[in-house]
């Protein structure tokens, strides 16, 4: 397994964080692949297999600490392709929010 769930939408409340530049004051740390829960089913296999993935957008994935729960919100891609690496741990950038 690599994810902890598959999810199809972000059940969390709005953060109104939406560029790089917006979450760029969120600091990157740790993540387990097995403890994200993602917001997207679908992978654009492009942003997979694209060597320059990250050149417009933040280096890091995005994920959404609410409720106990760690939602991968932004960087699905980046996500797949540490796992293809058999690697179970990324850096990633973690907002968390309250209730």
């Amino acid at each position: 397994m690599i994810f902890n769930a598959v999810g199809d939408s972000r059940p969390y409340p709005d953060h109104s964080l939406v560029t790089p530049r917006d979450w760029a004051d969120v600091a990157p740390r740790q993540v387990r692949l097995d403890e994200l829960v993602t917001t997207k089913t679908t992978l654009d296999l492009s942003a997979l297999l694209a060597e320059d993935s990250t050149f417009f957008g933040d280096l890091f994935p995005h994920v959404v600490q609410w409720r106990g729960t760690l939602y991968l919100e932004d960087g699905l891609h980046r996500a797949v392709r540490t796992a293809l690496h058999q690697r179970s741990v990324m850096h990633a950038r973690v907002l968390e929010l309250e209730d």
